[in-house]
C-alpha cells in the first residue's frame, strides 16, 4: 500500500511539474497590436522600379466610393476600436488627395509617381516591432456550369437566403468592435445558420432556388475560398458570380487539416496539391471540405470580380486585407515574394497596391492576400503563394501633419 502510494504521488508530482513546465516555457502570446513607423520613399526597395500607374487606376476607382462619404465618416469603418480610427483619419483627410487622383485621365510611371509622392507619406504597420506577416494569392478561376440540374451540373450555387442576418456586435458592446456574428430567426431567437456540412445534406432544400449548378464540388469548394468566379454554361453564355454573403461559420483552412492527418508535408501545401490530393482520394474528399464549415453564398455580377469595398478588382494591385487594422481603399506598398511561373524559383514582389477586399483567412495586422487576375494562368501563382513580406500604408501628408500638431 506504501509503494502504492508513493508511486500516486510521484505520478502527481510529475504531472504538476509538466504542467509548471508548460506554463513556463510556453508564455501567453500577446494579442495583435498595430505599431507604425514613417518612412521616406528613398527607403522603398523597388519604389522607383515599379510603374505605380496601374495602382492609380485601382486608387481612382476606390476614390469614387470615398468620395461620397461625408467628411466626418471615419475611414476604418468596422476596425478594432482605439486602432484605425486613430491613425487613418477620416474622409476629409484623404478628400484632396482623392480628389487630385481623380483629375488625372491618364498617367504612365512617372505621373503616377509624382502623383503619390506629391500627396502621400508611407508608413511602416507592425504588429508590436514585428513587420513581417503572411502574404498569399487568390484570382477568379474559371468553371463550367448549367442553369438546369443534370446528373453531370448537380452541385449548387446558392443565393444568400433571406432569413439570414448579419448582426455587427460592435454595436451592441464597444469591447466587440470589428466582430459579428451570422444567424437566422427561429421564434424570438437569434440561431447559428447552416454549416457547410449541413447545407451539402440538404438542409436549404426547399429554400432559396441555385442561381446555377457545377459539375465538380471541388470546384465549388475552392470557388467559395476565391468569393467569385466566371462560369461557362453549357448554353454557351458565360456568366460571373460573387460573394453575397457568409454562413458565419468560422473558417478551417483544409490544408491545415491534412497536414494534422499526415495526408500532406506543411511544405508541400498549396491549392494545386490539395486539389490533388482530393480528386486521388474521392471517397474521403466530401469529409475533408466538410472540415471548413464556413459556406459562401453568391450573387450574379456584371462585371467582376467585385472586392468588399464595392469596386472592380484590379489584377496585380488590388489586396485583401483584415479591415479590422487596415482601412479600405488606403494605398499599400508590397514587398514579398510568389511564383510567377512553374518552376520553383520565387521572385521578389515590390508594388503599390490598394486594399480593396476583404477574406475569411485574411486575419492579422500583417496579412495580405494579392488578387493575380482571371484563369488558370492567375490560378497558378495564386495557388502556390505563402510567403513571408511585409508592408507600408501610404497616409496623406495632411493627415499626419495634423497628427503631429495634435500631439504638441
Amino acid at each position: 500500500m506504501t509503494g502504492r502510494l508513493a508511486g500516486l504521488i510521484f505520478l502527481f508530482a510529475v504531472i504538476v511539474a509538466g504542467f509548471l513546465f508548460v506554463m513556463i516555457v510556453q508564455p501567453e502570446v500577446p494579442p495583435d497590436q498595430i505599431a507604425f513607423e514613417t518612412r521616406t520613399y528613398s527607403s522603398l526597395e523597388g519604389w522607383k522600379e515599379d510603374d505605380p500607374s496601374g495602382a492609380l487606376t485601382a486608387f481612382q476607382k476606390s476614390c469614387d466610393r470615398l468620395l461620397v462619404l461625408p467628411d466626418t465618416a471615419n475611414l476604418g469603418d468596422g476596425a478594432i476600436s482605439g486602432t484605425i480610427q486613430d491613425w487613418a483619419g477620416n474622409m476629409g483627410d484623404w478628400r484632396d488627395a482623392c480628389e487630385a487622383a481623380l483629375e488625372i485621365s491618364a498617367s504612365d510611371a512617372d505621373t503616377a509617381r509624382r502623383y503619390f509622392q506629391t500627396w502621400f507619406k508611407p508608413v511602416a504597420i507592425m504588429n508590436h516591432r514585428d513587420q513581417l506577416g503572411l502574404f498569399t494569392g487568390y484570382y477568379e478561376p474559371v468553371l463550367r456550369g448549367s442553369l438546369t440540374k443534370s446528373d453531370q451540373f448537380n452541385v449548387p450555387v446558392y443565393p444568400r437566403p433571406a432569413g439570414h442576418i448579419s448582426v455587427e456586435l460592435g454595436n451592441f458592446k464597444e469591447s466587440l468592435d470589428g466582430q459579428r456574428v451570422v444567424g437566422r430567426v427561429e421564434g424570438n431567437r437569434l440561431i447559428p445558420t447552416e454549416s457547410r456540412p449541413e447545407i451539402d445534406r440538404g438542409a436549404l432544400a426547399g429554400g432559396p432556388t441555385p442561381l446555377l449548378w457545377l459539375d465538380s464540388a471541388v470546384d465549388a469548394f475552392f470557388m467559395h475560398i476565391q468569393g467569385s468566379a466566371r462560369i461557362d454554361l453549357d448554353n454557351g453564355e458565360t456568366v460571373r458570380v460573387g460573394y453575397a454573403g457568409t454562413n458565419g461559420h468560422v473558417y478551417v483552412a483544409i490544408g491545415r487539416v491534412l497536414v494534422e492527418r499526415g495526408a500532406i508535408p506543411e511544405d508541400e501545401v498549396s491549392a494545386q496539391s490539395i486539389k490533388a490530393w482530393l480528386a486521388a482520394h474521392p471517397d474521403e474528399a466530401d469529409e475533408v471540405m466538410q472540415e471548413n464549415a464556413s459556406y459562401i453564398f453568391f450573387q450574379i455580377r456584371d462585371v467582376g470580380p467585385v472586392g468588399a469595398q464595392g469596386v472592380v478588382l484590379t489584377a496585380g494591385r488590388s489586396l485583401a486585407v483584415d479591415k479590422r487594422w487596415i482601412p479600405l481603399g488606403v494605398p499599400v506598398w508590397i514587398d514579398t515574394t510568389a511564383m510567377p511561373d512553374r518552376a520553383d524559383t520565387p521572385q521578389r514582389i515590390k508594388r503599390l497596391m490598394v486594399a480593396q477586399d476583404v477574406g475569411g483567412a485574411i486575419k492579422g495586422v500583417v496579412r495580405g492576400d494579392i488578387y493575380w487576375g482571371s484563369g488558370d494562368e492567375a490560378g497558378e501563382i495564386a495557388g502556390r503563394m505563402k510567403e513571408f513580406g511585409r508592408y507600408h500604408v501610404f497616409l496623406p501628408r495632411a493627415l499626419l501633419i495634423r497628427q503631429s500638431e495634435k500631439k504638441k
